[in-house]
């Protein structure tokens, strides 16, 4: 006996007016059909499910899983036509979980809570109780406080609308006795349709008692109609993402104005300025400081750095007690050793510089291997393109790269070797001389500066 998981994923989602399907819109990056599935694989499921149905292939081709069960809804007639088109599949002796793929921050506690019982006779329910439950299906409970059944909004009557709990659609039951209860739906409602929820008087009928949950936060169970509504649950989600993050003991100079965007690890007596955006994996060491307006993307920052404001960091590492920016931007393949400074309007790509090495200013440094204790003076930059390939440049320890210089790659520049302001280097260095490589200056007395005809 095991857990089978599906997720009715088949909805156009008209209220977005998208050519996208509904279940790949983003929050925090992440499709909501994503959120979906790794919260379901967290249950550790035998099988996951997806019915699909409008631009289907899209959605399979975006979530690119060949491990899930993929099913076609042809037809939309329904939640209980839905989830029957994933029956076939699924032992009798399973549990089924039902969730939605537009309705991506239940936590996987909650669900955790609903697929503990397992059996013929077990049902369990997710329902939230709000003031105003206008459009939902209504739980419907004896004068005992057993639920009888769900009634949706359109059939019910002035009195079932006045019940406030409601259907959240999330439910667990044995996969044999659903099959049997799923065969059994009509279509005779408002809507036409063969209603999930209908499912629940069936098993009432046969003395089973179902067990019902509630979520800590009714965000859990709200699913994704419009723009609007996508918009609240992505604010929701970063507020408890930095409520955790504080919890554990991060300062946020204004929680409300950053943002999560993938898994982020952070270390002791960490201080996040705001409007600081992280994407991917990130980790974040002892002590570290970033300031406001940066992007931290698949990156690694070690202990006592600190990153100025409006930074952007990604695919790189960094040591300890660095110092980066205002204004730098170190691109995929950067790796910086401890007390590194890059400062502002510097540019690193695919670069590894060594311990105590500073870029302070208006540079470029790409493809390049530099040592230790290296200065790089202002305007300084690697040329490392020749328009078909890309090449390397090698600077050894303690070398001094006067202001405007150019190096013209491939080249190498030994250690201890000084080049003098304004030289373009195209053969190696040697170390512990001075190199130059100046024009004669010179000025022209009838010249004439070029105007616009």
């Amino acid at each position: 006996m095991g857990l089978s998981v599906v997720i009715l994923a088949a909805g156009k989602g008209t209220r977005m007016k998208s050519t996208k399907p509904k279940v790949l819109h983003p929050v925090a990056k992440q499709s909501l059909l994503s959120h979906v599935i790794s919260t379901a694989e967290g249950l550790k499921p035998t099988s996951i499910h997806i019915v699909y149905g409008f631009g289907g292939e899209q959605v399979k081709s975006e979530i690119n899983r060949t491990d899930i069960h993929w099913v076609e809804q042809k037809e939309q007639l329904g939640t209980g036509h839905a989830v029957n088109q994933a029956m076939p599949n699924i032992p009798d002796e399973d549990t089924v979980l039902v969730l939605y793929g537009d309705v991506p921050l239940t936590k996987q506690d909650t669900l955790a809570a609903m697929v503990a019982g397992s059996g013929e006779q077990y049902f369990s329910l997710l329902t939230v109780t709000l003031e105003n439950p206008a459009g939902y299906g209504r739980i419907v409970r004896s004068v005992l406080g057993h639920v009888l059944k769900i009634v949706e909004e359109k059939d019910a009557d002035s009195d079932i609308k006045q019940i406030n709990e409601v259907n959240t659609g999330i439910l667990c039951a044995n996969s044999g006795a659903l099959k049997k209860w799923l065969n059994q739906l009509t279509n005779e409602n408002a809507q036409g349709e063969y209603y999930l929820t209908d499912v629940i008087a069936s098993a009432v009928a046969e003395g089973i008692q179902i067990q019902t949950h509630q979520p800590e936060q009714f965000e859990e169970v709200l699913g994704v109609n419009d723009r609007l509504q996508l918009a609240h649950l992505e604010r929701f989600y970063q507020q408890q993402r930095t409520a955790d993050y504080m919890t554990e003991g991060v300062t946020f100079l204004d929680p409300h104005r950053v943002d999560f965007r993938g898994n982020v690890t952070f270390g002791q007596d960490v201080t996040i300025d705001i409007n600081v955006i992280f994407e991917g994996n990130v980790t974040i060491g002892n002590n570290v400081t970033i300031h406001a307006n940066s992007i931290i993307k698949n990156a690694t920052i070690d202990d006592n750095t600190e990153i100025q404001a409006n930074c952007i960091i990604e695919d790189s590492v960094i040591g300890k007690k660095a110092n980066i920016g205002p204004y730098a931007r170190l691109r995929p393949g950067s790796e910086l050793a401890n007390n590194v400074k890059i400062g502002n309007f510097v540019e690193i790509k695919k670069a590894t510089i060594a311990d105590g090495s500073k870029v302070n200013h208006l540079s470029y440094i790409g493809d390049t291997t530099m040592g230790a204790n290296v200065n790089v003076g202002a305007g300084a930059i690697t040329c490392n393109y020749d328009g078909a390939y890309k090449h390397q440049t090698v600077i050894g320890d303690n070398v001094f790269i006067g202001s405007d210089c150019q190096l013209i790659a491939p080249v190498t520049v030994e250690a201890g070797a000084t080049i003098g302001a304004g030289s373009t280097i195209t053969k190696t260095a040697p170390g512990n001389q001075l190199t130059l490589s100046r024009g004669k200056q010179i000025s022209l007395q009838n010249w004439q500066r070029p105007t616009k005809k």
